[in-house]
Parts: C-alpha cells; structure tokens; sequence
C-alpha cells in the first residue's frame, strides 16, 4: 500500500511540470504577437535603495539612465556617507547630466528592514506618482519604463512587477544559481496569473501609485517585514487590484558566490516563505519532482515502470527549463547550463527540508530571526539589505 501511494504522489511534480510548460507556451506565444504600448507614458520615479557595490553596479545603474521614456527621475538611498556606492552614483550624475539622478544618504525611520527604511524616505522625495522600484544588481533595456507603465493606463492595476533573465560571470555557486533561478520564478509566477492572478510582486521590478501605497499603509507599514516585494503585492492585491506583468523580463546580475553561499541563500529563501506563506511552503513537497522519482524507482514493481519513472522526470524537467527558461526568458544562462536542473533540484529539497528546524538567517553580513514573515535582528543591530 506504501508502494502504491508513493507511486501515485511521485506522479504530481511530473503534473507540475506539464502544467508548468503549457502555462509559458501559452503565456510567451501571446508576448510574442503582443506590440509594446508606449501610449501611456505619466511621470515616473525611480527609486533604487542601495546598499554596498553589487558586481557591474555602475553599468546596472547606468542602464536606467539610458531609457527611452518621456519624463523620469531616478532617486538613491544610502545609509550613510561611508557607502562606496556613493562615488559610483555621483560619477552615474556627471555621466548624465540630462537625466535627474538624485542621491539622498541617511534614513531615520525605525524599523528591521533598512531597505525598507530607505524606502520610506525615497517615496516621500518622490516627485511623481507612479513609482518604479528595483534592486540595485538589476539591468534593463531602453523600453523598461514603456513595458513597466502601460499597464497602469487600466485603472483595476494596482502594481507591475517583471520576470526575470540572468547575467553571471564566472564561479560555480553563483552559474548553480542563476542556472535555475531565473524559470523557476517565472514557472511559479505564470502557473499562479493562470490559476488564481498574480498575489505578489518580485524585486526585480515592483512599481506602483503614491496613492495605492497609501491604502496599505506606506512602506512604513511593512519596513520589518523579510520578504518585503511579496507583502507588497499581497497588501495590494488584497484591496481587489490587479497584478500585472511587465512585457519583457529585466536582466539580473548574479554577484559572485561559492558553492556554500549559494546553499546558504537557497536556505535564507526557504526560512523566508515557510515563515510568509506556510501553505505555499509546504506545498513545495509535491513540486521537488527528484527526491519523489528516486522514491519512485526504487520502490516501482518492474524495471520498466522504474525507467519510465526515471526518464519522465529527465524528460520533463528539461522541458521546464527548455520552454520557460531559454525558449521564454532567453535566458543565457539556462541556455548554456539547463544541464544542472537536477543538481539544483538536490539542493532545493535539502534547504526544503532544513528549514523546517531552524528560523536564523544571514543576510548581507547580519544575523536576524525571522517569525511570522517579520526580521526580529539579533546581536548585531538593526541594518539589513
């Protein structure tokens, strides 16, 4: 009975993934025949809180200088004058001279989130309505403002947000990482817009309205929270507003990282959600189509359904990263090393699993607790990313 009940389940990531590649052919075919809509075009504010040098930090900063877009400022945030991020933003100023680059140091607000905290302060200094807020190791192409705006002409969007493809330059922890991030966000984001709508938004793009942010509080209402682009979306789209997707995905650029640190991050983003959305957590368990196809074989009755087990899973989960990730995103990355699929899926469902007994994490050098989706700091301050 083990055996059959095993066999049964081992059969539900293979589902997932099915669905997973007919929800992104029928999402990408339709981008492709979609035309960009630059028609709507309000003023936009940009804002980038930034903390420390991420790799090619001027060329990522430099990419937003670069758009093709009518009106746009583009606000920095720094905790304090030592930030090395600081000459960078000023060189981006000189570079620039026509564009408005404002850089702000310093954030007095209370709270976990130093992100946060700077955001609060770059929303108030915002000269426009619509705000457009990404992270600093974000690059993007000269329509991002056009793709991420055009939605907001339809009054039910109460945020944009945008997939993502990836750039990485050398080191195995971080080719391991980009490998697979970049499908595996955009499968769970496009499965979610097909079942139920889009209830979040990511940290590559999130951009919104003074006024929409004033219904949930402001910043100032999520600044300790962790996982501060999901609440984000959540609090909006619990007011009945829509979450839509920008046209085309932006480029992150993955920083450096060894194998350990790579692991480290895969289990902080595990803490993360099984403390944010425990549901969505659990139901990680039947999604980690490796750990189910190794039960599968080894319990299967024959050695032709211990193949068929084994080559379905191969098979789909190459699919996955062939259709979503190189097909979808045209991610390099995925393009070159979708061969690592089953690698990552191993450390997934080893950070899967440890996170079920631990609730510290790292982040960016400082050691907090995370509880109910809130950052609780432990001995060494109060700073995060």
């Amino acid at each position: 009975m083990i055996r059959d009940v095993v066999l049964i389940l081992a059969i539900g990531p293979l589902i997932y993934y099915a669905l997973a590649v007919a929800t992104a052919l029928r999402y990408f075919t339709t981008q492709r025949f979609r035309r960009p809509d630059g028609g709507f075009a309000p003023p936009v504010s940009i804002l980038k809180p930034v903390r420390g040098l991420d790799r090619d930090a001027y060329e990522n900063f430099a990419s937003f200088c670069r758009l093709d877009y009518p009106e746009y400022e583009i606000l920095f945030c720094v905790s304090d004058a030592s930030d090395p991020a600081i000459a960078v933003i000023e060189q981006l100023a000189r570079n620039f001279p026509n564009r408005q680059v404002r850089l702000l140091v310093g954030a007095h607000e209370s709270g976990a989130s130093n992100k946060v905290t700077k955001l609060c302060r770059l929303v108030r200094e915002a000269r426009h309505e619509l705000i457009v807020i990404s992270d600093s190791d974000v690059r993007v192409g000269q329509n991002y403002l056009r793709d991420v705006a055009a939605p907001f002409a339809d009054a039910r969007v109460g945020a944009v947000t945008a997939l993502f493809r990836s750039d990485v330059k050398g080191s195995f922890g971080a080719i391991l990482d980009a490998a697979g991030s970049a499908t595996e966000f955009a499968t769970a984001a496009l499965l979610a817009q097909s079942l139920e709508g889009i209830h979040f938004t990511l940290g590559a793009t999130m951009a919104t309205t003074k006024a929409r942010l004033t219904q949930i509080g402001g910043f100032e209402a999520i600044r300790d929270h962790y996982v501060d682009d999901h609440e984000l979306g959540s609090r909006i789209a619990a007011l009945g507003y829509t979450i839509s997707l920008a046209r085309e995905p932006v480029r992150l650029v993955y920083p450096r990282e060894t194998l350990r640190q790579f692991v480290l991050h895969e289990l902080r983003w595990m803490i993360g959600l099984r403390n944010v959305r425990p549901g969505g957590h659990g139901a990680l368990a039947f999604t980690f189509g490796l750990p189910w196809t190794i039960l599968a074989v080894a319990l299967a009755p024959s050695a032709t359904l211990a193949w068929l087990y084994a080559l379905t899973y191969v098979l789909m989960r190459y699919l996955v990263y062939g259709i979503v990730g190189v097909w979808g995103l045209s991610d390099p990355v995925a393009r070159r090393w979708w061969v690592m699929a089953p690698i990552r899926d191993a450390i997934q469902f080893g950070a899967w699993v440890a996170s079920f007994f631990s609730d510290k994490i790292s982040w960016r050098g400082l050691e907090f607790q995370v509880k109910q989706g809130l950052l609780i700091p432990l001995a060494n301050g109060r700073e995060s990313k």
